[in-house]
């Protein structure tokens, strides 16, 4: 599998989301998404699911340290001492030693970002996780986050999908050497039957949503698909024998605008046109 390289890091190009996703069917995906070859798993507090995932990651048998895990840290835990407590927590439920990845899962502008990144960089120093980052981010809380955290951050994990353009995020995110993770990468299953992605799946024997993770993956970006279904996992993964060409990456990224936001809630930031 591909991997995305930031700061640091070795992010799997391709990882299991799991919002919505809880109890036993929670763990039993995890276990089989990792029998199937995934590598990847990114989970957040707010999830409520951070038990069932470390319940399917124990019940795969996989080494520790073969496996990419991410958590998110809620929005009412960024004073420094509570977010680093909220992340003991975390590893608590998960029942492991430590987690790859730590983001912040939404700006909060009620605490002093520059404090809320000291915490986070305790958390790193502790060795709770081996990595820092961001989630749902704009361009100038990026500049003003890497400007102000005292360790390295590795991404920022953001909607991103063939009717959303993130030029502007992307273009941030490279400049400080970070990596885009995409949430909702087959726009919460609307890529199906898209005529632009089935066209040119038809070409390599391909669905639209593998299309729209290769697309996602031709540009250094690593997706994290959520799905219930069994099935789905093994297509999710099979991205990796085919190249599209630079016209049909084109015809892809003119499918976007900014207006093609599908999560979206009142105490988002201000986003980037």
């Amino acid at each position: 599998m591909d991997i995305v390289e930031a700061n640091g890091a070795r992010i799997p190009a391709i990882g299991l989301g799991t919002w919505e996703l809880r109890g036993r069917p929670c763990a039993r995906l995890v276990d089989q998404a990792i029998a199937l070859g995934y590598r990847h798993i990114d989970t957040a507090q707010v999830y409520e699911n951070e038990r069932d995932v470390g319940e399917g990651v124990r019940a795969s048998g996989i080494a520790r340290d073969e496996l990419f895990i991410t958590t998110k840290v809620w929005t009412n835990h960024f004073a420094p001492r509570d977010l680093v407590r909220s992340v003991r927590e975390s590893l608590a439920r998960l029942r492991l030693g430590w987690v790859d990845l730590v983001l912040l899962h939404w700006p909060n502008a009620h605490v002093p970002l520059r404090a809320t990144l000291e915490g986070l960089a305790q958390v790193r120093e502790a060795g709770l996780t081996r990595h820092i980052g961001l989630s749902n981010f704009t361009v100038a809380l990026i500049e003003e986050a890497v400007a102000a955290c005292p360790a390295p951050l590795v991404c920022d994990q953001v909607e991103y999908h063939p009717f959303l353009s993130q030029t502007k995020v992307i273009e941030a995110c490279r400049r400080h050497g970070l990596a885009l993770v995409a949430y909702s990468p087959i726009a919460k299953g609307r890529v199906k039957g898209e005529d632009t992605l089935s066209r040119i799946g038809e070409v390599y024997g391909k669905t639209a949503a593998q299309v729209c993770l290769r697309w996602l993956v031709q540009q250094g970006v690593s997706a994290i698909p959520r799905t219930s279904r069994v099935e789905r996992l093994s297509e999710n993964l099979a991205v990796f024998d085919f190249e599209l060409s630079d016209g049909e990456m084109n015809e892809i990224f003119a499918l976007g605008s900014p207006r093609g936001r599908l999560t979206n809630f009142a105490f988002a930031p201000q986003w980037d046109d």
